[in-house]
């Protein structure tokens, strides 16, 4: 008896949904400075163990030229440009595994078994101040290797293959390796996935003390998710911080504002209404970057294509402005990533099974761009650049 009875909205002159997302209250600056994974993707039994995510800095951007292979799209036999992030990504090192057992009220640490052997720069990690310490973090933990032969150390591992489900590794980043000036490594749990808990176990302790390589974990036209801390901006006012609209030119007192911030009653501001307060310096998760190349140290030719047979590095002209010359090995992900240049940041295998073309299409780099990103770079090497110009006068004595 409804269905002659048309059901429709009030009328009002204009539309106003709310400004900004209220899904990442509250705004203010993070505790996580070096990002922080709080989900790792599925675990399924029937794979290999492998690791699950990796430590990455970021260095600057760039662009490509790409051919596009997706049947019955626009762009299809076409090339587009892209840009491109362009992370540093040193080898880390595995120096720990830890076991979690499952509770009512989640995942909780049954036990940890480090290394025998443990790097200067794990250890600055450990101290507020490593030059006044007395420099002897783990030493007692190191003779469980000597002590009974090291029956202890093995009891513990066997102890997280019997109870465990889930097997994470204590792996560092080697800051060292960077042009950072940093000299404490950044320290992150990897959850190791595939296999039943003796093959996570047996994986783990096989990498103790070995380095990982970026290329390991993470393979070409792989879809990831990147964490990491946004570029901070301070206190700002709430038409940039939320995107309200500005008020009429002749407003009094400004008009970069919120115009009424509630009603009289309830006599308080709502948490709703937008406010001033810092922006940026928040922790986000990016999904579905997709990797366009991962080049190995010392690699001179590692942007070269077939359609452009130059050698040359990713490091552009004049190196990556407020980075420097990437020098180890480096991943390559479409579009932009969070954080300023150098910053620390996660980047994590996907957590979706993915079936769309976009994301399973294979990339075919045609050309990739190495000219100075500091003004309009004309040259894409020093030879082109030193032929184009000819010989120098101040190279002529």
């Amino acid at each position: 008896f409804f269905s002659s009875a048309t059901f429709t909205m009030s009328h009002r002159k204009f539309e106003a949904p709310r400004h900004g997302s209220l899904g990442f209250l509250p705004k203010k600056r993070t505790k996580h400075h070096a990002g922080r994974i709080r989900s790792f993707p599925v675990d399924k039994s029937g794979d290999a163990p492998h690791l699950t995510a990796f430590r990455a800095y970021k260095a600057g951007m760039t662009h490509v030229v790409r051919g596009v292979d997706r049947p019955g799209a626009v762009m299809h036999k076409r090339e587009v440009v892209d840009a491109v992030s362009v992370l540093e990504t040193p080898p880390m090192v595995v120096v720990g595994v830890v076991g979690y057992v499952e509770t009512p009220s989640g995942l909780r640490t049954l036990t940890t078994v480090f290394a025998e052997h443990l790097s200067e720069e794990f250890k600055r990690r450990c101290y507020k101040n490593w030059f006044k310490s007395k420099k002897k973090a783990y030493s007692k933990y190191a003779l469980k290797y000597q002590n009974n032969a090291g029956k202890d150390i093995e009891n513990e591992l066997d102890r997280i293959a019997k109870f465990c489900s889930v097997v994470r590794v204590i792996a560092h980043s080697q800051v060292k390796k960077l042009n950072l000036r940093l000299k404490k490594a950044h320290i992150m749990e990897i959850q190791v996935n595939g296999g039943d808990a003796k093959a996570k176990v047996d994986f783990a302790k096989s990498l103790f003390e070995n380095e990982v390589s970026v290329d390991s974990v993470f393979a070409k036209d792989e879809q990831v998710d990147v964490l990491g801390v946004t570029k901070g901006h301070g206190y700002e006012g709430v038409t940039t911080r939320w995107g309200v609209t500005r008020l009429p030119r002749k407003t009094h007192r400004g008009l970069r504002k919120v115009a009424c911030i509630g009603s009289w009653h309830p006599a308080r501001v709502s948490t709703t209404v937008a406010r001033a307060g810092q922006n940026g310096y928040f922790h986000r998760t990016e999904m579905n970057k997709k990797v366009y190349r991962i080049g190995k140290k010392g690699d001179n030719a590692s942007c070269q294509t077939e359609a452009d047979l130059t050698e040359k590095g990713i490091t552009p002209m004049g190196g990556f402005v407020h980075y420097g010359e990437v020098r180890e090995d480096w991943v390559m992900l479409k579009g932009a990533v969070v954080g300023v240049k150098k910053r620390p940041l996660i980047l994590r295998k996907s957590m979706m099974n993915h079936s769309s073309r976009k994301h399973l299409e294979a990339i075919d780099i045609k050309f990739i761009d190495t000219s100075s990103k500091l003004g309009h770079g004309r040259f894409q090497t020093a030879d082109e650049k030193a032929k184009f110009l000819g010989p120098l006068a101040s190279k002529q004595n």
